[in-house]
């Protein structure tokens, strides 16, 4: 993967790290309790709380060489599995009774955190933006760009992101922004150039705001200011009105909403019905030698996530993620979205389950299996805006072949005795299809971004 651009600089994705600090205040004045960090690692302890499921009839053949993992995580709803699977006894079950699920205090802490790996005081994988993965394999974001091997192994959810934008562009800026150009063009003309932000360069919710800006012909290299922010700092500015809008995921609508800080003016799950969110990724020199224990935590994370899905426990996993170990957050800003229910703050309303996040099968087929074809597509999307140099994806079929393990996904599944119905019988989920009528076929990775008007590439 030495085709990895130099692009991609440390320096750029130092920006999240070096805001620890302001991110600790986000977790104070949004999500509750601040993180204590641990000699300076980023890393908040937890809690060990009792399992609740009898602990599984293990073969002696499949036990874990070891019941002790770190595993990382942002307080954000895409954390649920590991949680759960923590909380609800799932790890134990398959004799990872030593789990320690970490909070970490911003994306720069986990990224830092994983380079040092759990023996240094750090983590040894855990919730991953994509493509942070593969970065942090190839060293592009890493310090002295030294490379640390990681494989995915699962996605952890679809959807629960979206827009937030300031009020004072209500009635003005919506789901789509067809029509709107002239008004970003006079913003930028009156030295008020519209300000956007997201949490981490380069990854999820960077492409998320990227796609709605080139999908209504606003260019956000060019037509709006993008930046990496904290997100308390996003809030801070959105309050005196020098941020106009941040690339966001839940808990924030409802905080967003109910402040009256602003409003939503699109769900990803509008902008890409079923999209792939965040992942599961730890260092390859822990699985390569904890081949066991990997696919028992695996194990455990799949029923987690099947037991996420059933919407008769969404309020007691509410309950769970909401306390103060975890998001220290009222159980009130969680329910509603996982129930697909969102006051967007502009008058339009959403109860639509369809529109919720889910953690083990979608309207698609499997949350949890990691498509190859996904990954694909974030590496494309990384070609589109410079990220990456156009040759990736000449090679992306090794890139990705190095990384993405869903071989111990299966290998686990089957383990487990998930049901062949619920097992992929290809690692490309195929066609994808965009809020715009864009169109992204892995099988052709070119022809998409020949058919998108906006971007940086030549193709």
């Amino acid at each position: 993967m030495s085709q990895f651009s130099s692009q991609v600089s440390r320096r750029k994705f130092l920006v999240t790290a070096g805001a620890s600090a302001v991110g600790s205040v986000l977790l104070k004045g949004c999500l509750g309790n601040p993180p204590t960090d641990n000699a300076g690692t980023g890393t908040v302890p937890t809690t060990t709380s009792p399992a609740v499921v009898p602990a599984a009839n293990i073969n002696p053949a499949d036990a874990p060489e070891t019941p002790k993992v770190k595993l990382g995580y942002i307080p954000i709803v895409e954390a649920a599995p590991l949680i759960i699977a923590k909380e609800k006894g799932f790890f134990a079950k398959y004799g990872m009774t030593e789990v320690d699920v970490s909070k970490q205090a911003n994306w720069g802490s986990a990224r830092d955190n994983v380079e040092i790996g759990a023996a240094g005081g750090g983590v040894d994988g855990g919730q991953w933006q994509m493509p942070m993965p593969y970065l942090i394999a190839e060293g592009k974001i890493t310090k002295g760009n030294a490379k640390i091997p990681m494989y995915v192994l699962a996605q952890l959810n679809t959807q629960g992101n979206g827009i937030a934008v300031a009020s004072k562009h209500k009635g003005k800026i919506g789901l789509k922004l067809d029509g709107t150009k002239s008004l970003f063009d006079q913003l930028k003309s009156t030295n008020a150039q519209f300000t956007a932000a997201y949490t981490f360069p380069g990854s999820n919710q960077d492409f998320w705001i990227r796609y709605w800006f080139a999908a209504g012909g606003i260019d956000p290299d060019a037509d709006v200011k993008l930046l990496t922010v904290p997100a308390a700092q996003t809030v801070a500015n959105m309050k005196t009105g020098t941020m106009d809008a941040f690339s966001t995921g839940d808990p924030w609508p409802y905080r967003i909403v109910k402040d009256g800080i602003g409003y939503m003016a699109a769900l990803t799950a509008e902008i890409w019905p079923d999209h792939p969110e965040e992942y599961l990724a730890i260092r390859a020199d822990w699985v390569d030698k904890h081949p066991k224990a990997t696919k028992a935590i695996l194990k455990g994370l799949m029923e987690a996530q099947q037991w996420c899905d059933d919407f008769n426990n969404r309020q007691e996993m509410a309950q769970i993620l909401a306390t103060r170990n975890y998001f220290g957050v009222p159980v009130e800003v969680l329910i509603n979205p996982f129930q697909g229910i969102y006051d967007m703050g502009d008058g339009r309303k959403i109860d639509d389950k369809k529109m919720a996040t889910y953690y083990w099968k979608d309207a698609r087929g499997s949350v949890s299996y990691p498509y190859k074809s996904h990954d694909l597509w974030f590496m494309t999307e990384s070609v589109r805006w410079g990220f990456l140099p156009p040759d990736t994806l000449t090679n992306a079929k090794a890139i990705i072949d190095k990384v993405n393990r869903g071989d111990l996904w299966l290998e686990a599944a089957k383990e487990a005795g998930i049901a062949a119905a619920d097992l992929p019988t290809s690692d490309s989920r195929g066609v994808e299809k965009f809020f715009d009528g864009i169109t992204f076929d892995p099988a052709d990775p070119t022809a998409y971004l020949k058919s998108l008007k906006i971007k940086k590439v030549q193709v």
